[in-house]
């Protein structure tokens, strides 16, 4: 039979263990509601389901496709293969820009229109987020 110390030992291991098992699980809980996956407008385009979460959508943004109303902003992101339609509301960043690389936050209507809450421009004439230069294929 086993002695009181050994006993001791094997219960903090088990304790010890399922302490580390539980907090991995509440991390990866809580990384999996505050996740927020890029989609390019190709992607958006081949899905089956639209889907109620967060999203952020990247391309460039369409040339002569900017209408700028009091208090809206309407675009178009395209991939150079599928375009969508985007709506935002507030004031956009300064290197926002026909032509310019985008990435634009928010939820998904349907296909063909995004409803954005955050609109994220590229910081300088070189950069460009690295899903948004793989979804385009640029090197």
């Amino acid at each position: 039979m086993y002695g009181k110390k050994v006993k001791l030992r094997f219960l903090f291991l088990v304790l010890l263990l399922a302490t580390v098992i539980l907090t991995v699980f509440l991390i990866l809980q809580s990384l999996k509601e505050n996740v927020i996956y890029f989609q390019s407008p190709s992607e958006i385009n081949s899905l089956i389901e639209i889907e109620s979460k967060k999203i952020r959508v990247g391309g460039m943004v369409k040339e002569k496709s900017v209408v700028i109303n009091s208090n809206e902003v309407n675009f178009i992101i395209t991939d150079f293969k599928n375009e969508i339609n985007v709506t935002y509301s507030g004031a956009v960043p300064n290197l926002f820009a026909e032509g310019k690389g985008v990435v634009a936050e928010g939820f998904l209507k349907d296909k063909n229109y995004f409803s954005a809450t955050k609109i994220l421009a590229k910081h300088d004439e070189n950069y460009m987020p690295p899903e948004v230069k793989e979804a385009l294929g640029v090197k």
